[in-house]
């Protein structure tokens, strides 16, 4: 895991399945790698292989000197960089272990192109209102569209417990110190998930405006959102994520009244770091702006 957004390589992130009660870590499986397949009249299966754990590399310097380093295939998910010193200089060998995640991201891709679902990542600050704006969705939309949800925090259930109460299907992933979800969590919280053909996953991360917008999950799109409770200035103080988002949900707009929050500033800000930018400015306490998210999220996911 990285070091520098706050990850910590004793994470031991688990998932909890609120259907059954079941409680895993991620990394039950060791070293086996777990695929699935959907056939073409639905069915699914699954396959597992072992996987390698370590190997090593040897490098022979201009001088003649050799050295040899090993390392592990576990699920780091962040660019790295080895340093060796030899007679006083330091070697620095830099991996780039996105492109794992990468992978395993395509393979989410290609997952839910194969039964014809549409992914959603939720991106935001903790106290944003993800959670509220995702059930109000859910139970306003629930008879016109097919909702699955991938929870993720740090930890509890709580919010996947919020989202249970709406009928629709959940699992938790609790990414212990982890600041972000991966596409390997993703991987495993399908399988427990298993979604309907022809449906919508909303994958709620962790709270972060920094680290969830570096890792590609598989899916189709990425949602910022930002409440008028913060600053205006954020797209521009967290550029990337803004960047990453192909949506933009302004939420708590009922509070406008009461926050010094300049509106057209945010928006201003957020075009200027990305100007495809798509802005919906809602309140899922009173319905307003509502109907122009549902409308967007509807033509989209059928």
């Amino acid at each position: 895991m990285c070091v520098t957004c706050g990850c910590s390589d004793d994470a031991e992130p688990k998932i909890a399945n609120l259907e059954t009660g079941e409680v895993m870590g991620i990394a039950d499986s060791g070293d086996r790698h777990h695929h699935t397949h959907t056939l073409p009249d639905g069915s699914i299966i699954n396959h597992s292989h072992e996987r390698e754990s370590n190997h090593s590399h040897t490098h022979t310097l201009p001088d003649g000197s050799v050295i040899t380093h090993s390392h592990s295939h576990a699920p780091a998910t962040e660019p790295s960089q080895i340093h060796a010193k030899i007679h006083g200089t330091t070697l620095s060998l830099e991996q780039d272990i996105l492109a794992k995640n990468n992978l395993l991201a395509a393979q989410n891709r290609g997952w839910f192109k194969g039964r014809n679902i549409v992914a959603l990542n939720l991106m935001s600050s903790p106290g944003a209102g993800k959670t509220t704006l995702l059930t109000r969705t859910i139970n306003d939309l629930k008879h016109q569209l097919s909702f699955s949800v991938i929870e993720g925090d740090q930890e509890t259930t709580n919010d996947a417990k919020k989202i249970q109460e709406t009928g629709c299907k959940v699992v938790q992933i609790n990414t212990g110190t982890g600041c972000h979800l991966d596409a390997a969590m993703i991987e495993r919280g399908l399988e427990q998930l298993n979604p309907p053909l022809n449906s919508v996953v909303m994958i709620e991360n962790v709270g972060n405006l920094v680290c969830p917008a570096l890792f590609d999950l598989g899916e189709h799109l990425k949602a910022v959102i930002l409440s008028v409770t913060e600053g205006e200035d954020k797209p521009i103080k967290y550029p990337h994520i803004f960047q990453k988002s192909e949506v933009m949900i302004l939420t708590k707009i009922d509070l406008l009244p009461y926050v010094q929050f300049d509106v057209q500033r945010c928006i201003e800000y957020a075009q200027q770091v990305n100007p495809h930018i798509r802005i919906f400015q809602v309140s899922a306490l009173t319905g307003a702006g509502l109907d122009h998210w549902y409308e967007w999220l509807r033509q989209y996911a059928i």
